[in-house]
């Protein structure tokens, strides 16, 4: 066991939920939240972001999203500029937000890192995870989004 609950789960929910709202005024569907063991899905989009935890956490918070649902964001947003790079800095943007969430409730200790964000590559996510890590299905108008908390508390295995 990682080390975290469903309780700590809901951290990561509230947080993905906050983002959308605040920026969309519009609330979320969270489809699911639940432990994979064992059984990593291709829970990955078009474009990938994480953060790297250290401190009494280690690990990785992954973001992963359509283009399409960016590309949407972006235009609400107001951005003009909607390109690969801009896609990429807001899926990195996303990442980061949750991970600020969770530091807020996991305390000051949780050292989290710059978003890495990636055109993602089928089945990455796969190679990636730990088989103990949860994932969290969003829903947002027509897209879908994945949030991949695959954490422990540091001294853990």
């Amino acid at each position: 066991m990682n080390g975290i609950n469903e309780r700590d789960i809901h951290i990561f929910v509230d947080a993905v939920s906050n983002f959308f709202f605040h920026v969309t005024e519009e609330k979320v569907e969270i489809k699911t939240a639940y432990l994979l063991e064992n059984d990593v899905p291709s829970a990955t989009y078009d474009l990938t972001s994480y953060i790297t935890l250290s401190g009494n956490f280690t690990g990785r918070i992954y973001f992963s999203a359509p283009r399409s649902m960016l590309t949407h964001l972006l235009l609400i947003m107001g951005e003009q500029v909607r390109d690969n790079d801009r896609l990429l800095d807001t899926v990195g943007e996303i990442a980061n937000t949750i991970s600020g969430n969770a530091r807020k409730h996991f305390g000051e200790t949780m050292e989290i890192s710059v978003p890495i964000s990636q055109e993602t590559e089928p089945d990455w996510l796969k190679t990636v995870v730990s088989p103990h890590s949860y994932i969290i299905l969003v829903k947002w108008k027509q897209y879908r989004a994945s949030v991949v908390v695959d954490i422990q508390r540091a001294g853990q295995t």
